[in-house]
Order: structure tokens, then C-alpha cells, then sequence
């Protein structure tokens, strides 16, 4: 059995996005050179998530409102963990939207669904975070 890893690194302009990382996991496999197996792509920080979803503008917008409401970034008095730090609610909101994926890789391609994409979604951004892309296989 082979073994791959890589890591993907982020920095981000907003504080939260949603960023489709399909190709750049695609890309990592088939430098892999795995044709069947299983590959894990997960977020290397608490704040951000990587989750399986459709790449329809919309959707990544009711996302952003959704986890808003459920989790609102202010105030930030509102959160214990608020010391001297104020990303409770990134914590919050990846919990929710989760912290790694996995997909089987069947003839050297990743076994999505139809409109299935992978995506990187950050939390509490504005700086270097990295995601782990691990392929294990024949």
C-alpha cells in the first residue's frame, strides 16, 4: 500500500469564506499516483472546516448567513471564551460545518457525487492556516 501527503496552504481576505479546493485535491491525487483507495482532506486549525457541498453561489451565501445566525461573530462579549481573543463564534461555526472529508478514489479519481465539491471553509481568517490532504492506497 502507498502512502501521499500533502499540505495546502490558505490565507484569506475576509474573515469568513468558502473556498473550493476540488482541483487542488484533484491535482494532489494524481501526482499521488493512487488509483484506488481513500483520500482524507482535513483542517489543520479549530477555526476552519473542510466539508463536502455544491458550488452554487447561493447556497454558499445561506451558509454564511446560517452559521451567522447560529453562532454571530458579535457581540463579543456574548462568549466566555472571548478573554483576550474574540473568534469564539469561528470555533462554534466549524464545529457545525465539520472538520475534515473523505473520499474514495476509484480508477485514479476522486468518487464524488454529481455536484459534489470539497471546500475549504475559514472561520477567523486573515492569516496562514493549512489543510492536510492524506492518500493511502495501491
Amino acid at each position: 500500500m502507498k502512502s501521499y501527503r500533502k499540505e495546502l496552504w490558505f490565507q484569506t481576505k475576509n474573515r469568513r469564506e468558502f473556498i473550493n479546493i476540488t482541483g487542488e485535491i484533484e491535482s494532489s491525487l494524481y501526482e499521488s499516483g493512487i488509483k484506488e483507495g481513500l483520500l482524507l482532506c482535513n483542517a489543520m486549525h479549530i477555526t476552519a472546516s473542510v466539508f463536502i457541498n455544491d458550488d452554487e453561489s447561493g447556497l454558499l451565501h445561506d451558509f454564511e448567513k446560517w452559521l451567522e445566525k447560529l453562532a454571530p461573530e458579535k457581540p463579543y462579549s456574548q462568549y466566555m471564551h472571548n478573554g483576550f481573543e474574540d473568534n469564539a463564534d469561528a470555533h462554534l461555526k466549524r464545529t457545525i460545518m465539520g472538520r475534515e472529508v473523505v473520499v474514495a478514489v476509484t480508477d485514479g479519481k476522486l468518487d464524488l457525487g454529481p455536484w459534489e465539491q470539497i471546500f475549504y471553509g475559514e472561520f477567523d481568517g486573515k492569516r496562514r492556516k493549512r489543510v492536510l490532504i492524506k492518500i493511502i492506497g495501491e
